[in-house]
This record gives structure tokens, sequence and C-alpha cells, in this order.
């Protein structure tokens, strides 16, 4: 039985997947999830900063953030799942890493998170979060794949 569930989430239907078959899982295990939105500061910092209002596109990061928490953690909340969010800052691009280190602070059970099963040179073009937390947690981690549409 899993009584923490943490789930990375974003606005894409990957992200809807995880966060439906958490639902599932949460609602039978009485578990409680909380929800993680990672968002990179540095993207905007490494070129043409001269050019940016570096600052107020990190702030908009941050709003942006926190909305997609609220719009997952009212899902949650209509279905009856005891919810927390948190939004997690990284530096650099190592989402992974601000992932796994919130499931081990958090002490988390499990970590479901959604996955594009992208193989080949998209994969190696794009590499993958799911596959850099797998790489590096104990927490044992479930991925779900978005149907096909």
């Amino acid at each position: 039985m899993y009584e923490r569930i943490l789930v990375p989430v974003d606005d894409s239907e990957t992200s809807a997947a995880a966060l439906r078959e958490a639902t599932k899982v949460a609602c039978n295990q009485k578990a409680r999830v909380k929800i993680v939105h990672v968002i990179d500061l540095a993207q905007f910092a490494w070129s043409a900063n001269e050019f940016l209002d570096v600052p107020q596109l990190q702030e908009a990061l941050r709003r942006s953030g926190q909305r997609v928490l609220e719009q997952q953690g009212e899902v949650l909340k209509s279905a009856g799942v005891d919810v927390e969010s948190e939004l997690l800052e990284a530096w650099g691009g190592n989402l992974a890493r601000a992932i796994v280190d919130e499931a081990d602070k958090w002490r988390a059970e499990l970590i479901v998170m959604g996955t594009h099963g992208y193989g080949g040179l998209t994969h190696m073009l794009l590499g993958s979060v799911a596959e850099g937390v797998i790489h590096v947690t104990q927490v044992p981690v479930l991925l779900v794949r978005a149907r096909a549409a």
C-alpha cells in the first residue's frame, strides 16, 4: 500500500494521464498525493539576456507554474484525494534531480509520472525527465504513457 504519492505535473496530456492514474491509486489506497511542477529558471539566463528582462520572465514562469498546480490540484480535490502542491525551481535543466530530491524530502513511497515513450533520435535529442528520475531514485516509479489520439 502506498500512502504518499508524488506526481510531477505540467499542462500536457501525458501529465494528465499520469494524474488520472495517480488518482485511481490514491482513491483505492486512501493515499495522500503531492503534485509538483518544476521550472528551470536558467532557461532565459544563458543567451540574449541583455535583450530580455530575465527576472520578469522568471516570475512569469513561477506564475504559470502556480496556475498549473492550482488546476491539477482541483482535479484531485474533486476526486476526493488529499492533495498538496509545491512549485520546484531548478537551475540549468536538472528537472529529474529536483523531482527526486523532493520525493526524498517528502518521503514519497511512489512517483507517478507521464512519459511520451519516445525512442530513437527523438529520445536522444530531447532526453527524458522520466528516465532521469528512474536512474537516480530509490522510490518506485510508475510511468504512464498518454493514449494515442
